[in-house]
């Protein structure tokens, strides 16, 4: 028996409908920025001009539909001038490009804004008023004595006929949406034949007055492709039948192709059985309109049918191609729930196999290992569901370096590749703000105006480089420019300045450009609205390693820089090792972990008691958690180091007893632990006990930093306690 469904208010349902326009209304405003980002470098391009348009207008069908009459009337004048353009009457120039830049901002704030100030008014305004200019200028230069050319009779332009079903729910009308105005829409298309359909309309006694039993078939000829159709019911499509298949095009016309016959047709949209297809035929010829009583087939199904008959006769085309819309919208706070339960079940599971194992019970072992199987291939598929390509956040960052190089006077282009790499939504949302702080830098210090360019030998139009690509399980985002380079000198000076180190302190280049991940540190001459103030890059490396991810700087004076960030593919759940340490367990992120090492008691005698050990020739710093987390007990005689390398340094954590390879689910901290540097997190272990998730990168900042200090204070003539 199915379970009933929550039924909504009227309140809650066009709160519903309203929170879809607006999430499909940032999508078309984002495909309207890239459409036009692209049209800067290909003002000719016709796909991009007719994309532009079809955005335009779901904006403002969409915004008429759900009571956004302020979008729709601003977004009117708009749409027009993009016809003209569409047309050829008006052309594609710098101008156009800011103007429908400035009209997709307004479009956002008009989108949230629920009161606008008399700037916001004003702005939309002056926006409405250039775009009502450029129509009036395209009046004005038109030839008057022009003749529009006509097509010659029969001549085939570039149409395509879609056949159409569509059946809304029926409770279509408590959404605020009107079936009639998504059919009107069609028909300003193209040409357009609907029919009804109403098979499923009940008795009267039985009828409820706000339920929709009406069904359409359309049968539609245009020049528009199947996006721009999909747009038209693109709030509906999910609750709704609904059916897009091209049955004809111009493309490649034979004129030869015979038409199909009407039963035919009637089999191909199922409305009959291929069986009863010569009884069809016999039927119709003797009795026409009068077979629906031999119980094959309505009139409303015929109709269509011939009318579908009747369009592609028009054509004579025997190209095909299907196309039906499968997808279905989830809202984000869904998949995080799911992700949610898909941890909790890991857990579950582990505390199964635990269980299975104690109780040495063959049967119990097997429903374990069943279990676990389909919990791995759940979480994987889980997590694929919140993948999303990295390219999708490509066009804020060109519309980003495309203002900014208008403000700093410069020439920029920003060149993307890897799009196609896939991250989880939650990495990406906490990678803006990160990625916005470096191609801010770049822009501004880095690639430096023309003049000074070509004075080094340059081109004058500098090039930044973002890229995404895979490594192992983590991404590497890599930011390159073609700038001036880093100043080792100068970022030495800078920080001997402010103290951060002594003037005697030997650094490699490497770690004296991790000197500019220093709070406020900063080498500008001057402060401006870009740079100078000393924030922003120690913002990003604290952004970064929230995420378990890192930072690196590789730069050359004279030739570029190129900072380069590596995350974890996914936030939600991890591969660890797992360890123990007088009783409490730690996980430690297995992507950093490179061996494990034993360390005697006669090891820390030759190292004199400092904590280092000697790995394959090479000296490790460690840090022994025990004495970190105040951990009570005696330790071994023979401990291990777990040596992890993060940033190409490496650091080890001396542990009791390594216990092996651990499936890990995050769990956020609470407020309390928040600000624990040294912990990304936590776990809940088979067993119920918890478990804390180190963060490797900041124990490696701190022995850094205490590394620096001991080197000042070494330089200083101070004596050093081991």
């Amino acid at each position: 028996m199915e379970p009933e469904r929550q039924k909504l208010t009227p309140k809650e349902l066009e709160e519903s409908g309203i929170a879809v326009f607006r999430e499909e209304a940032v999508e078309r405003l984002a495909e309207l920025e890239e459409t036009m980002l692209e049209l800067e470098n290909r003002p000719d391009d016709t796909e991009l001009i007719a994309a532009a348009f079809r955005a335009l207008h779901t904006i403002k069908g969409s915004g008429a539909m759900f009571g956004f009459s302020d979008i729709e009337a601003f977004t009117h004048n708009i749409e027009n001038v993009y016809e003209q353009v569409r047309e050829g009457s008006i052309p594609v120039t710098d101008e156009l490009i800011a103007l429908t830049l400035q009209a997709h901002d307004q479009i956002g704030k008009m989108l949230n804004a629920t009161d606008q100030d008399e700037t916001d008014l004003l702005k939309k305004e002056q926006i409405s008023a250039a775009f009502t200019q450029l129509l009036l200028k395209d009046e004005t230069v038109a030839d008057p004595d022009a003749v529009e050319a006509v097509p010659e009779a029969g001549q085939p332009s570039d149409t395509i006929t879609y056949r159409i079903r569509f059946k809304p729910v029926a409770d279509v009308f408590t959404f605020g949406t009107n079936p009639l105005r998504l059919l009107d829409e069609l028909r300003e298309m193209g040409e357009c034949v609907v029919v009804g359909q109403i098979d499923d309309l009940p008795l009267l006694e039985e009828m409820d007055p706000e339920a929709c039993y009406t069904s359409w078939d359309i049968v539609l000829t245009t020049d528009h492709g199947m996006n721009a159709i999909q747009d038209v019911f693109m709030f509906v499509e999910d609750s709704s039948d609904l059916s897009i298949k091209v049955i004809e095009s111009n493309s490649g016309l034979n004129s030869d192709e015979p038409v199909k016959r009407l039963g035919e047709i009637l089999v191909d949209r199922g409305d009959i059985q291929p069986e009863a297809l010569n009884q069809f035929l016999n039927t119709y010829e003797r009795i026409g309109q009068k077979m629906e009583r031999e119980g094959l087939v309505g009139p409303d199904k015929i109709q269509s049918a011939l009318a579908e008959q009747e369009q592609v006769k028009k054509l004579k085309d025997s190209q095909k191609k299907t196309d039906t819309i499968q997808s279905v919208r989830v809202p984000s706070y869904k998949l995080d729930k799911l992700v949610d339960l898909v941890g909790e079940l890991v857990t579950g599971q582990a505390r199964l196999s635990q269980l299975a194992n104690q109780k040495n019970d063959a049967s119990l072992a097997s429903v374990a290992e069943e279990i676990e199987r389909l919990t791995a291939e759940l979480r994987d598929n889980t997590m694929s569901v919140r993948m999303l390509n990295f390219g999708t956040t490509f066009n804020k960052f060109r519309r980003l370096i495309r203002d900014l190089s208008l403000e700093l006077g410069t020439e920029v282009d920003l060149v993307t590749e890897g799009g196609d790499t896939e991250l989880d939504k939650t990495v990406i949302d906490q990678l803006n703000d990160p990625l916005i702080h470096i191609l801010r830098n770049s822009a501004d210090h880095g690639i430096g105006t023309p003049e000074a360019r070509q004075a080094a030998g340059k081109p004058g139009r500098g090039t930044i480089h973002l890229s995404a690509g895979y490594s192992g399980a983590h991404v590497l985002i890599k930011v390159r420019d073609d700038g001036s380079g880093l100043d080792a000198d100068a970022i030495r000076s800078k920080a001997i300045e402010k103290g951060l180190i002594h003037p005697d302190s030997k650094l490699t280049e490497n770690e004296t450009f991790a000197l500019i991940f220093e709070p406020g540190f900063s080498t500008a001459a001057a402060v401006t609205n870009l740079s100078g103030r000393g924030v922003g890059m120690d913002v990003v490396k604290k952004a970064i390693g929230s995420m378990r991810g890192t930072v690196m700087i590789d730069s050359k004076k004279g030739v570029g820089t190129t900072i380069t960030i590596k995350l974890p593919l996914t936030l939600a759940i991890i591969d660890g090792l797992l360890v123990e340490v007088g009783g409490e367990q730690f996980i430690i992120p297995l992507a950093s972990v490179e061996e494990c090492v034993e360390l005697s008691r006669e090891d820390i005698e030759q190292h004199h008691g400092r904590d280092i050990t000697r790995v394959r020739g090479q000296i490790v710093p460690y840090i022994r958690l025990r004495e970190e987390f105040n951990v009570n007990g005696s330790r071994p005689d023979i401990e291990q180091v777990v040596i992890t390398e993060i940033d190409q340094h490496r650091i080890g954590f001396v542990v009791d007893h390594v216990i092996g390879q651990h499936q890990t689910v995050i769990k956020n901290l609470s407020k309390v632990y928040r600000n624990v540097e040294t912990i990304s997190g936590a776990t809940i272990m088979a067993d119920g006990s918890v478990a804390l998730i180190l963060d490797i990168s900041s124990h490696l900042h701190l022995v850094e930093k205490a590394s620096l200090e001991i080197d000042s204070r070494e330089s200083s003539g101070q004596t050093v306690q081991d």
